[in-house]
């Protein structure tokens, strides 16, 4: 189950720069105080069965110096499926309100017990990290991440900024996610767009699958539909594991920009 809320977190956080680079970022698809609501479901004897709640937010955080967008994920299991696996996972960043460039990660997890909490703070390729395992205690850290390198809460919203309508099917891009102070290879595949019903209507989607390389997470067909518009807003997750299947559907969206 460890592993199963792990993918939730890395397929929600990654949607699709599938044949764009970085300088062709455009105008935001999100604001501050965008609020998404998730609910996670896994297939358990043939049924698809709600465990738990994902909920993403943003917010406008200013500084004498500076001013961030601060991106705030927490999860958390519904009180009927704590005694199996309670999970109450808290993931923050701070990032560039234009570049979507990340300046600080923070994440603090407990799930079924287990512990873990991490900080990073970037400068250019070096991360100054600090982490805690269980009852380890605060252990610094600093490694190196190659350029355009970022946290699964920073790559979220930068890639929800670009231009995904000029791709086209077939096309697909690798690039690095830093997870668990380890750099994730993705792959993400353009698969064209399909319509499906949403809590927000029915709506247009990109249709892109992902996988991790190297990585026994992933299994099968691993879709994200992202809708077709300004907003970008990433409405069901399929996903595919060894021990089974299951899926992310939105069920709220407020104070979208668009």
């Amino acid at each position: 189950m460890n592993n199963l809320f792990k993918l939730i977190i890395i397929n929600l956080l990654l949607i699709s720069s599938i044949g764009i680079r970085a300088q062709e970022l455009n105008s935001k698809a999100f604001k501050s105080g965008e609020h998404l609501t998730y609910q996670a479901s896994y297939n358990m004897s043939g049924l698809l069965t709600t465990f738990a709640q994902v909920d993403m937010k943003t917010a406008a955080v200013r500084t004498k110096k500076k001013s961030y967008m601060h991106l705030k994920c927490t999860a958390y299991t519904y009180k009927k499926w704590d005694d199996f696996f309670k999970i109450r996972d808290l993931y923050e960043a701070y990032i560039n309100p234009y570049t979507s460039t990340p300046y600080l990660y923070k994440r603090d997890t407990n799930e079924k017990g287990t512990i873990r909490k991490e900080t990073y703070k970037y400068k250019g390729n070096i991360v100054d990290a600090t982490y805690v395992r269980g009852q380890s205690g605060v252990i610094p850290a600093t490694f190196n991440i190659s350029p355009e390198t970022k946290d699964v809460v920073s790559t979220l919203y930068y890639l929800r900024n670009l231009p995904i309508h000029t791709a086209r099917v077939g096309d697909n891009k690798d690039f690095n996610v830093v997870f668990d102070r380890k750099i994730k290879k993705v792959t993400l595949q353009f698969l064209g767009k399909e319509k499906i019903n949403t809590v927000l209507g029915e709506k247009e989607c990109y249709k892109i699958s992902v996988a991790l390389k190297r990585e026994n997470l992933l299994k099968g067909n691993n879709i994200i539909y992202l809708t077709a518009d300004k907003n970008k807003v990433p409405v069901l997750i399929e996903f595919n594991i060894p021990v089974g299947n299951g899926q992310l559907k939105l069920t709220q969206a407020k104070n979208l920009k668009y």
